[in-house]
């Protein structure tokens, strides 16, 4: 009994010698590695391209498309007609300057339905045109042409 269990414990014998004949085989017959698909002059303007894209072109499609994203909530609140609309715009611009940590909330709110502000007017959207951008002359009562009205 003693005997079977000393064998065992011995380490298994090397079976396959062909995986060490093919692995020499493959090194053999591989061909040379090279760095790159391209060399000499276009190698050297390839890698100015990717310079390019990576140092100018990636950042300003990366801002550019953080700040698209950060507007959505805004787009939903306007298209909506929802009556906080200014309030969720400042909750966006906030969320810029705070590294996008509001948006979430900003994008919650946009898709909320305002209980309280139907219980109090009667609607739950905003028929004023709150959501316009500022004309302070039509606002002071001036006409294009410039005479009061």
């Amino acid at each position: 009994m003693h005997n079977k269990t000393a064998r065992r414990a011995t380490a298994p014998r090397f079976r396959l010698p062909w995986t060490a004949a093919a692995t020499l085989l493959a090194s053999t017959l591989a061909p040379a590695a090279h760095a790159s698909l391209f060399s000499g002059e276009t190698l050297d303007a390839v890698a100015n391209g990717a310079a390019w894209v990576v140092l100018f072109i990636a950042p300003l499609a990366a801002i550019g498309i953080f700040l698209i994203i950060h507007i959505l909530p805004e787009k939903i609140a306007e298209k909506k007609k929802h009556p906080q609309l200014d309030a969720i715009k400042t909750l966006c611009l906030l969320s810029l300057v705070f590294g996008g940590m509001l948006w979430p909330l900003a994008w919650l709110w946009a898709y909320t339905k305002p209980v309280i502000h139907k219980l109090a007017y009667g609607t739950d959207k905003d028929e004023s045109d709150s959501g316009k951008a500022l004309s302070p002359l039509e606002d002071a009562g001036v006409d294009k042409a410039g005479r009061e009205s």
